[in-house]
This record gives C-alpha cells, sequence and structure tokens, in this order.
C-alpha cells in the first residue's frame, strides 16, 4: 500500500475540462495552465474555447487541445473522449464543468389563478447538460482511464444549491445527484485507483452573476457570511488542491463564504 504519496501533479497532468469556454471553466483552465497542465477544453461554443485556449498558451499550459462536444450527447461525448485519448495518450483528471440554468417556479399562481408552470422543456435541458451529461463523461473518462491502466480523479461540479432553492427545482435536483453520483463513484471506481469528488460553488462573480441588477447582487451578497461573493480563481484552486491531494475521495467541498440556501 502506498502511504504519503501523490498520485498526480497539475505539472503535465491531462485534465478534461467541460464548459471550457467560458466562465467557471476558463478561470479553472487558467488557472491550471499556470501551474503547467495539458487542457482538452470541451464545449459546444467553438468561439468560447479558440479564446480560451489563446489564453491557456499564454498563461504557460504545457498543450491545449480544443473539442467542440454536446456533453448530453452520449454519441459525441464517446467520440471526443476518444479524440482526446489518441491526441494526449490518456486522461488524468475530469473537470464535469458545464451547465446551462432555465430557472422558474415549479408552479406560478396570481388571484388563485395558476399562470406559469415549468414546463418538461425547461426541466429536460437542465437535467440532460447538468446530470446526464456529467454522467456520460464520467463513465466515459473512467473506462479511459481503466484501459489506460492509470490512475485518475474525476472531479464533478456540484452547487450550494443542491439542498434546494427557490425558483430552481430542476437545478436543484441535477445538483444533488451529481453530489450523490460523486460519492458513488468513489465507491466503485477505488479498485481502479480512481477518485471522485465534487465541488459546491455558492454564489460566485462570473460574467452571468456580474450582469444581474446591482440591488439583486446587494441583497444576494448580504446573506453570504462572508459578506462577498466567491471569485473563480478560490473554484480554480480547489480544483487543484483535490488533483493534488491523493485522500481525498468521495466528499463535497463546499466553497460557498458559509452560505445555505
Amino acid at each position: 500500500m502506498q502511504t504519503g504519496v501523490l498520485i498526480m501533479n497539475t505539472n503535465d497532468c491531462v485534465v478534461v475540462i467541460t464548459g471550457g469556454g467560458a466562465g467557471l471553466g476558463r478561470s479553472m483552465a487558467l488557472y491550471l495552465a499556470s501551474r503547467k497542465a495539458k487542457l482538452a477544453l470541451l464545449d459546444v461554443n467553438e468561439d468560447g474555447l479558440t479564446e480560451t485556449a489563446k489564453l491557456c498558451r499564454e498563461a504557460g499550459a504545457m498543450d491545449v487541445a480544443t473539442f467542440k462536444c454536446n456533453v448530453a450527447s452520449e454519441s459525441e461525448v464517446e467520440s471526443v473522449f476518444g479524440a482526446v485519448v489518441d491526441y494526449f495518450g490518456h486522461i488524468d483528471c475530469l473537470v464535469n464543468n458545464a451547465g446551462v440554468l432555465r430557472d422558474g417556479m415549479l408552479i406560478k399562481a396570481k388571484d388563485g389563478e395558476i399562470v406559469k408552470r415549468m414546463s418538461l422543456a425547461e426541466w429536460q435541458m437542465v437535467i440532460d447538460v447538468n446530470l446526464t451529461g456529467v454522467f456520460l463523461c464520467g463513465r466515459e473518462a473512467a473506462t479511459h482511464m481503466i484501459n489506460t491502466k492509470r490512475p485518475g480523479v474525476i472531479i464533478n461540479i456540484s452547487s450550494v444549491s443542491r439542498a434546494g432553492n427557490i425558483g430552481q427545482s430542476n437545478y436543484s435536483a441535477a445538483k444533488a445527484g451529481v453530489a450523490a453520483m460523486s460519492v458513488t463513484w468513489a465507491k466503485e471506481l477505488s479498485r481502479y485507483n480512481i477518485r471522485a469528488m465534487a465541488v459546491a460553488p455558492g454564489f460566485i462573480e462570473t460574467d452571468m452573476v456580474k450582469s444581474m441588477k446591482p440591488e439583486a447582487l446587494q441583497k444576494m451578497t448580504s446573506q453570504i457570511p462572508l459578506q462577498r461573493m466567491g471569485q473563480p480563481d478560490e473554484i480554480a484552486k480547489t480544483i487543484a488542491f483535490i488533483i493534488e491531494n491523493d485522500y481525498l475521495t468521495g466528499r463535497v467541498i463546499e466553497v460557498d463564504g458559509g452560505i445555505r440556501v
């Protein structure tokens, strides 16, 4: 049995990041690039991928490759992960970050009359990308890790909303599922020297959040014990910490400033 030995280091580590074209995915990629990782960036937005790849090369990445991929498509995921292994030779780490929002109340009524219900399409879009996409990418990454007989780690991005949040039936359900899958995979995959973890961000200062109305931002921030939103780099640093700590598996790390929704 190995003791006190790091299986991986971010330097020269082949990391697949879904949703790497913008937002948290781009921040993770840039931070890992500065630590000399090799990056496979996946997204449906090719322009975003091109920009992220350019920034990562400037930040010092050992290598960067981009792949257009809809993570909710089984055939695309299987094809793209095969292409990643063809390019890099193996996969050390997967960060399941791709996600979408379709917020809305389950039922909205006014004066006793139903005026809106969350549609099946709004439900299904979020489940398809945020939960099924995590399953498909995690399954494919684990398959290639086992086939190449290499240790690895799968990191799934959950959310503080996994505990339940008003207006997010679809998102909360998906993120709760992501957290549960992470624990399940840790138990199932440990025999192959594959770890599985989840990170649950709170309110993070991404471009999408910064575009909110000032009064909404103020209300959101006032609920956080640390009285500020998190920075994308604080999530990226958590990803690097998980990669380099061989004794982390089957847990959800909350990076949320102390808030509980």
